[in-house]
């Protein structure tokens, strides 16, 4: 099953990939929602081979995951394996110059099932796959929009 949508940034490529990469900014906002995030790689900068271990309430009930970058390529895009006890998720991002201030980011998630669980929870998710389209467009306009006044604000003193 695969959510995907794509959004519009009024910043340069190198500025927008930067923002969608300032993954201590996603940890400490992770841990202001209650969540549990802990990066487990010896990595010194941003790179493939990236890891984190992530616990986080959902539904009632704690759910562990492992993350792995498993492809960057800078200023282009990047995709994020997560791994659950039932499920499998692929997280990509690819921008796209539309001009010197302005690019175009692809963001999508696809979910594959890893066991019967999985699988009953996946074909759940298909029954309001409409309603979650819509919801998952809607956070990512949401998203952009909050990377798009971080950009603003940090270029308004220069």
């Amino acid at each position: 099953m695969k959510f995907s949508t794509k959004e519009d940034i009024e910043a340069p490529i190198e500025d927008a990939f930067a923002l969608f990469t300032d993954f201590d900014q996603f940890e400490r906002s992770a841990l202001r929602r209650g969540g549990d995030v802990q990066r487990t790689d010896k990595l010194r900068q941003n790179g493939a081979g990236m890891s984190w271990a992530a616990q986080f309430k959902l539904r009632g009930k704690m759910r562990k995951i492992a993350a792995e970058m498993t492809e960057f390529t800078a200023p282009e895009n990047y995709c994020l394996e997560m791994q659950g006890n039932d499920i499998v998720a692929f997280a990509t991002l690819d921008l796209m110059p539309l001009s010197k201030s302005r690019t175009r980011a692809s963001m999508a998630i696809e979910l594959k099932p890893k066991s019967l669980s999985g699988r009953l929870m996946v074909q759940t998710l298909r029954l309001g796959k409409t309603r979650l389209d819509n919801r998952f467009k809607a956070k990512a306009a949401d998203f952009v929009r909050v990377l798009e006044r971080e950009y603003k604000s940090r270029t308004a003193g220069v």
